[in-house]
């Protein structure tokens, strides 16, 4: 019973159409691919245009603006020894609002070193991150005021969070001025 009779036809193909229309198809899969081993020899480089011929930049365009933090000013540097934290700590702080300074008399050498303290009860690090970076836009503000070779140490408060730039940045001033270490 499944035995084929002679002179039968072929098995038709499932994807429809006679033979002739799938036979190429089966052929050139079943081809196997002729690549050469060897090396093509060395051709002219490719043609690039120069930087000035580029359409998608001006004309007097830079290079690429490097990554990361710019360079300081030199007006300040930041506070990398122990002994300077240590003799911080020992220091009376100054209170103006949410903002705190603790500073030192260094002996006037050098550019003023500055400290920035944002404890873990302001919030996550994103916050955190917020504070310092707010803390510190307001104290480049008046990084001319610090005395030279001092080490100063702000620190913020929660409410720092809430306030306004113009608030911290006054409160920043305040210390600063009121420090008997700044000059006037």
């Amino acid at each position: 019973m499944g035995l084929r009779r002679a002179g039968s036809a072929a098995p038709r193909p499932f994807f429809g159409g006679g033979r002739a229309s799938w036979a190429p198809a089966l052929q050139e899969a079943m081809r196997e691919a002729h690549v050469s081993a060897q090396q093509p020899e060395a051709q002219q480089d490719a043609r690039l245009p120069r930087p000035d011929a580029d359409t998608r930049r001006p004309s007097g365009a830079q290079g690429a603006t490097r990554a990361g933090p710019q360079a300081a000013r030199g007006l300040t540097r930041s506070i990398r020894d122990r002994g300077t934290f240590a003799a911080l700590a020992r220091a009376r702080p100054l209170r103006r609002g949410a903002v705190a300074l603790r500073a030192v008399d260094g002996g006037g050498e050098g550019p003023a070193q500055v400290a920035y303290a944002v404890g873990r009860n302001l919030g996550n690090a994103v916050a955190r991150n917020r504070a310092r970076r707010r803390l510190r836009a307001a104290v480049q503000r008046h990084e001319a005021e610090l005395r030279p070779g001092g080490a100063y140490l702000f620190s913020a408060a929660r409410s720092a969070m809430t306030m306004s730039f113009e608030e911290l940045d006054a409160a920043v001033a305040q210390l600063v001025r009121t420090n008997p270490g700044s000059r006037r």
